[in-house]
């Protein structure tokens, strides 16, 4: 998404939104299930106020850490969501402390500002990207309670997500259709309209390679899903790599010209 230039509100909101998170999860293993619900909402609640201030409180400015810092969100909010169909789920304290970290990172590199003459779609269009890396990111999540939950089972252990493997693979594999739709909108986008959008043809950059990388491993991830029965270990790498490769196309990129390169441009 698109986030302003840092304000006092802003300053006030990050810290307070960072230090709600930060309740929940370094104290994960002494709150209450109610007190550590409660927390982990407020937080949440707090997150996106100061996404919104973001949007509305300055100059528009987009980056890596702003991506970060709304893909955290999004994930938060299908664990919300998820939460009340299955209350055994529990991830509270990681995703928690994702929470904190990415807001932080948020105000520490708020990208670089948005020209006034581009494009009105382009905010769509990232909208769609960061939707994608969303609910990618949620899939890795349940991915990796999957493995842990397998894990579990091969040492015969009481598990501890609480949540029936096979409903782990159900979700990893909703998720990770969803967000390769999106992801497969957001290329044709780019394919059909990059004029449009950017002001210049479509090029083979760097960003372009990791994303049709990473939409080809997430083809070759469903397409072994349906034809090959594709679960488990096999399937959990291939969600990696993909998310990996989805990372390194944006994110990453954005992380080297930003933080190492101290660049501006795109």
């Amino acid at each position: 998404m698109i986030l302003s230039s840092a304000s006092p509100a802003s300053v006030a909101l990050t810290v307070a939104t960072a230090a709600a998170y930060a309740l929940p999860a370094a104290g994960h293993s002494r709150l209450s299930e109610s007190a550590a619900r409660r927390a982990l909402l407020a937080a949440w609640f707090l997150h996106g106020l100061t996404l919104g201030w973001a949007l509305v409180g300055g100059t528009p400015r987009f980056g890596f850490a702003p991506a970060l810092s709304v893909t955290a969100w999004l994930v938060l909010t299908v664990y919300a969501i998820e939460k009340q169909m299955f209350p055994q789920l529990q991830a509270r304290w990681a995703l928690a402390a994702l929470g904190s970290l990415a807001v932080l990172l948020a105000l520490a590199f708020p990208g670089t500002t948005m020209h006034v003459s581009a494009s009105p779609w382009l905010p769509l269009h990232w909208a769609l990207g960061i939707a994608a890396y969303g609910l990618f990111a949620a899939a890795v999540v349940h991915a990796w309670l999957m493995q842990r939950a397998e894990q579990t089972m091969r040492r015969a252990a009481d598990p501890q997500t609480g949540l029936p493997l096979l409903t782990l693979e159900r979700l990893t594999f909703r998720f990770a259709t969803a967000g390769f739709v999106l992801l497969t909108a957001t290329l044709l986008a780019g394919v059909f309209f990059s004029e449009a959008l950017y002001g210049r043809a479509w090029t083979w950059d760097h960003k372009t390679v990791f994303s049709v990388l990473s939409w080809a491993a997430f083809a070759l991830l469903l397409l072994g899903r349906a034809r090959f029965g594709w679960r488990g270990r096999k399937a959990v790498r291939v969600i990696y790599i993909g998310s990996l490769l989805l990372l390194l196309a944006y994110v990453g990129s954005r992380f080297v010209l930003e933080v190492l390169l101290r660049r501006t441009g795109a």
